[in-house]
């Protein structure tokens, strides 16, 4: 009853041609547009102390809320993990192995292949960076190597969660084996951001791929490539 006489009135006063209607929204309006005058050193130091009030009880639910359980949900040491953000998203039915010194932002999503008998195993190797809103689908394997960067917005699609035919989509069945391939991350591969890399992918060692890249065959070691599909650009010269 509150809530609909508060949205007649809203009618009212947005719409009536009454003096009293329209000097009332006149006045609500300067209300909402009200602020204070501008004085750059209080804005200053309020926007500081802002960054260190944030700051501070950002590092207290990492240090004793988020990494501690992310990590209870991970197998392996996952010493020295720097999870920021917040909490990612897990799929049940993963099992996730994370080495030492990781990255990886808490606007995240690992998944596993539910319809799958056997658990989709995860395996994060050493010093690993996994960016902001990056998603990893795990059919059966993901393994990323030591020190692989994957930027924000990243895709790894184990598998595709739906089956190819249409009557067994829309009968709620799920993606067949076939559609499931393991992803091999080797080490020191670079994902850029908004990289897909598709099931049955292996990048080999010190490979780069390029923005808005989508990986559909597997690339070699160290060289460059882009595009849709990624091809291989050029080779990377070691220092």
């Amino acid at each position: 009853m509150s809530s609909m006489f508060l949205h007649q009135t809203k009618l009212w006063l947005k719409h009536s041609e009454s003096p009293l209607a329209k000097n009332v929204f006149s006045f609500l309006k300067r209300i909402r547009l009200f602020q204070l005058p501008k004085i750059p050193a209080l804005f200053s130091a309020l926007y500081r102390l802002h960054l260190l009030i944030s700051g501070l009880f950002g590092s207290v639910l990492r240090i004793f809320w988020w990494t501690p359980l992310f990590r209870s949900k991970t197998q392996g040491p996952s010493k020295n993990l720097y999870l920021y953000g917040g909490m990612p998203l897990l799929g049940e039915g993963l099992v996730i192995q994370l080495a030492n010194q990781c990255r990886i932002s808490g606007a995240t999503t690992f998944s596993g292949r539910a319809s799958s008998q056997q658990a989709a195993q995860l395996i994060v190797g050493n010093n690993v960076d996994i960016g902001w809103q990056t998603t990893i689908a795990v059919g059966r394997l993901v393994s990323l190597g030591n020190n692989v960067r994957i930027a924000g917005r990243c895709f790894i699609a184990g598998y595709p969660g739906h089956p190819l035919d249409a009557k067994q989509r829309a009968a709620g069945l799920p993606d067949t084996e076939e559609q499931v391939g393991d992803v091999i991350l080797e080490d020191d591969v670079w994902l850029a951001t908004g990289v897909s890399v598709m099931a049955g992918v292996t990048i080999g060692k010190g490979t780069v791929v390029a923005a808005g890249s989508v990986v559909t065959k597997s690339l070699p070691a160290g060289v460059l490539a882009a595009g849709v599909p990624a091809k291989v650009i050029k080779a990377i010269e070691e220092n």
